[in-house]
């Protein structure tokens, strides 16, 4: 009964004090009329970036248990921790595809939606082994290069950029299978915690590290090979386009960072261009050109970029 009480106290409108009848009255001609941008007009249920956060929190302490999960936690219970997080975590999660399939494919029904949400969630559970085994490939990648990191477990659970990459990692499993939507939530929110933007587009091999990090931007084309260091504020993005030309789209457009590439912060790399294997790419160079293997590009005086074969 005291629930029930608590409900319509709830319901009940709050005391005026800011007039605000006049602008609730406006806010919702914007929403309904002059300013509608809801999917075919109607009030339809988005994902909810909230609730996929959470879920993604279940999904990697899943990954690494012993390293993120619960204090206490025993050898021999471990299996049924996953077991139990995994399948609350997946429920939730194939509510939040089946909203998003909705806004990829206008008209789709709502119970047709939670039948593709199901077909995608098991894909992706199918690749968790898969994801973890890169997820440890670049835990390693980290250690090695990064001569203040004393052990893996440090990386993962200290670094900004280790959480971007496990999310990235997620997020790509998402997009190849059709979850666009969601994929793009859980980018958002590896970039808002860690500053890094990686499209879930974006194609990474293992071995893959990001120094430090802030500002680091990955385009939704981009390929990179195995073993890559990207540092601070490293951009791998579109060329520009003419003014008034409109953004291209669904076109191969950013970079292919091949293996063993090293980029140092700050540098931009823009549109479909190579960067051969084993280069390295120096402090704030800006790349509008493909490199053969084995380069080191370099910012001269009065940021003229000049290109030396290594020995």
């Amino acid at each position: 009964m005291s629930g029930k009480i608590a409900m319509l106290r709830a319901a009940r409108p709050k005391p005026e004090k800011f007039n605000l009848g006049p602008i609730v009255s406006e806010l919702r001609h914007s929403r309904d009329i002059s300013h509608n941008i809801r999917l075919g007009g109607k009030v339809t249920e988005v994902p909810a970036a909230s609730a996929i956060a959470e879920v993604l929190e279940g999904i990697v302490t899943s990954l690494f248990p012993t390293h993120l999960g619960p204090h206490g936690l025993k050898h021999d219970s471990i299996d049924l921790f996953v077991t139990n997080t995994l399948s609350t975590s997946f429920a939730r999660l194939t509510d939040q595809v089946a909203r998003g399939l909705q806004f990829d494919a206008k008209g789709l029904a709502p119970l047709e939606a939670q039948r593709r949400a199901e077909g995608v969630i098991h894909g992706v559970a199918r690749q968790l082994p898969a994801i973890r085994a890169l997820l440890v490939s670049d835990l390693r990648a980290a250690q090695q290069r990064d001569s203040s990191a004393t052990s893996l477990a440090e990386v993962l659970i200290c670094y900004p950029s280790s959480r971007a990459i496990i999310h990235h990692r997620i997020a790509h499993a998402l997009h190849l299978q059709g979850a666009r939507f969601v994929a793009r939530i859980v980018a958002a929110l590896a970039q808002a915690t860690s500053g890094i933007d990686i499209h879930p587009g974006a194609r990474i091999g293992p071995g893959f590290f990001v120094g430090h990090g802030m500002g680091v931007v990955i385009g939704e084309t981009s390929v990179i090979g195995s073993n890559v260091c990207l540092h601070q504020g490293v951009t791998l993005g579109e060329a520009e386009v003419a003014e008034g030309s409109r953004p291209l789209r669904h076109i191969l457009r950013h970079p292919i960072i091949e293996d063993n590439v090293v980029v140092h912060a700050g540098a931009s790399i823009l549109g479909r261009v190579t960067i051969g294997a084993g280069s390295i790419i120096g402090g704030n160079v800006w790349l509008t050109r493909s490199v053969p293997p084995g380069s080191s590009v370099t910012q001269a005086a009065h940021a003229v970029s000049t290109i030396h074969s290594l020995d």
